[in-house]
């Protein structure tokens, strides 16, 4: 292919998107995702290594001791016979599952402390995609896709613009999430969503990030490309970390991270609540940055080992035993250093429901920890059309103040689902850091009120958005309503006559 000729974002995105017609109809999207991203991970590590070979060969000819050297150094390693180019050339074996299958496990043993397990959960000589003959067709054909010039990764081709990939792995995501219904929700926040939190959160350099159930890595990563120096301009002087419960999910953040040029985010496979692996010492390991999207009102989160919690996250009080929320919250707290901040997504059931969840609300607000709760729209979210809402809590907050913010009307209506503009992303930001009251959108709040209200965080409580109606005017309507009655008996009256003209009496 060449380099003159460099295919759009869209036309990449599209190829991509094309590649899964191998697998639609064989079984569910929630599975072959798996297949498609990991072998859009290989494209990426060959094409790569290609480029950086052939730089190497122009540079020192036939010196190919001195290239292999030089080639150890690079961010990863490829070993002989595990490019993509080599499958390609095996393409029509009957054995090409079983050999891509070796590659991926040679690749990630030479990567260990980058890719440790990242494919273990993912076989391609499976059943899953069919028997032999079946699956050796299916294979060829993902192969074919991704031999299509629009697929081709090397960085050379791109002048430094190496976010395309980042790109197109989140689109895949994206498209994944929306048609995989609820489980769409497990794994991918809407990127609109992730970017106003983002900025929200607005983190610095120096930092570190974590999100405690990350995912795919997508909020993560979008919260740390938001870092900024201290003349705010981006910077990549920052540190990401993640937990994930799901390891297929955990595979494709670790992936994600890499094609983001994130090479060092350390995610960890575990169950936040009940057996975080972030720690430093006994105890939890402490960040300036934490964000999450945790799962909707989870049950059976670990209210049993609550109690005895020993890293003593639940002292303001333990969540019900069928609704998470508040546990996943506790641990963001515990886990933010004391100049730190937390950017939550919540169901909005947080902000009201009575019990032990108000007690705990009572103590997050009496501890000056909570700083603003900002009402979304409805049916932002893949997998669920409830509203939610964004809760930050700021460990040095310079005010007593909650702000509350109704952004629940200002909106794209999209066809699947609605979708956060770029003015509407930016007011809700604005309003944040100007931090005052606009009539119908947001409220500066004392505490004492949210006292008097028994510590409900219920957003219309604080902001008025109610619309007067325009009084009516009965003469007028009336009138109209004479006028009405006159035509429609002129109406009737020809109408008759026709109907007399065509025979009808």
């Amino acid at each position: 292919m060449s380099t003159k000729i460099k295919p759009t974002q869209d036309q990449i995105n599209n190829a991509l998107w094309n590649a899964c017609d191998t697998f639609r109809g064989a079984f569910d999207s929630s599975e072959y995702k798996n297949y498609i991203l990991v072998f859009m991970f290989i494209k990426y590590l060959s094409d790569v290594w290609k480029d950086h070979y052939n730089e190497l060969k122009e540079r020192y000819g036939d010196d190919e001791e001195l290239i292999q050297r030089k080639l150890k150094r690079e961010r990863f390693v490829l070993p002989e016979n595990c490019s993509f180019d080599y499958i390609y050339e095996h393409r029509n074996d009957t054995d090409i599952g079983e050999k891509i299958d070796k590659i991926f496990a040679q690749i990630e043993e030479r990567n260990i402390e980058k890719l440790d397990g990242v494919f273990r959960n993912i076989s391609f000589n499976s059943d899953k995609l069919g028997q032999t003959k079946d699956r050796n067709r299916r294979l060829k054909n993902l192969i074919n896709d991704f031999a299509k010039p629009e697929l081709d990764f090397r960085p050379s081709l791109w002048e430094g613009k190496q976010d395309i990939l980042g790109e197109a792995y989140m689109y895949l995501l994206e498209k994944f999430a929306s048609g995989a219904g609820k489980k769409g929700g497990e794994f991918f926040t809407p990127k609109e969503v992730s970017g106003l939190l983002a900025k929200l959160v607005s983190p610095q350099e120096g930092d570190r990030i974590f999100d405690p159930t990350c995912g795919s890595g997508s909020l993560l990563i979008k919260v740390a490309e938001e870092t900024k120096d201290a003349k705010g301009n981006p910077t990549d002087n920052f540190a990401i970390y993640g937990q994930e419960s799901n390891g297929d999910t955990w595979a494709l953040s670790k992936m994600n991270c890499f094609l983001h040029k994130m090479d060092s985010a350390q995610i960890e496979w575990c169950d936040t609540i009940n057996n975080p692996k972030l720690k430093e010492g006994d105890a939890l390991m402490k960040f300036d940055i934490v964000v999450a999207n945790p799962p909707f009102s989870l049950d059976k989160w670990g209210y049993e080992n609550a109690e005895a919690d020993r890293y003593k996250r639940f002292l303001r009080g333990v969540p019900p035993k069928s609704k998470g929320d508040y546990a996943f919250i506790l641990h963001m707290i515990e886990t933010t250093l004391p100049t730190g901040k937390v950017g939550v997504i919540v169901p909005h059931g947080v902000l009201f429901r009575g019990s032990a969840e108000q007690k705990i609300r009572k103590k997050l607000i009496e501890e000056n920890l909570l700083e603003a709760v900002i009402g979304l729209p409805t049916n932002l979210f893949y997998g669920t059309g409830i509203p939610a809402a964004i809760l930050i809590f700021n460990k040095a907050k310079t005010t007593e103040d909650i702000l509350f913010i109704d952004a629940s009307k200002e909106f794209d209506d999209g066809k699947k689902q609605n979708v956060l503009r770029k003015q509407d992303i930016e007011k809700i930001v604005t309003t944040y850091e100007d931090f005052k009251t606009l009539e119908k959108y947001s409220s500066v709040v004392k505490p004492s009120e949210i006292a008097e209200n028994d510590f409900n965080l219920n957003i219309p409580r604080y902001v008025d958005t109610f619309e007067e109606e325009e009084p009516v005017d009965i003469v007028a309507v009336q009138k109209n309503i004479k006028e009405l009655e006159a035509e429609l008996v002129e109406v009737r009256a020809e109408m008759k006559k026709h109907l007399k003209d065509l025979g009808f009496e």
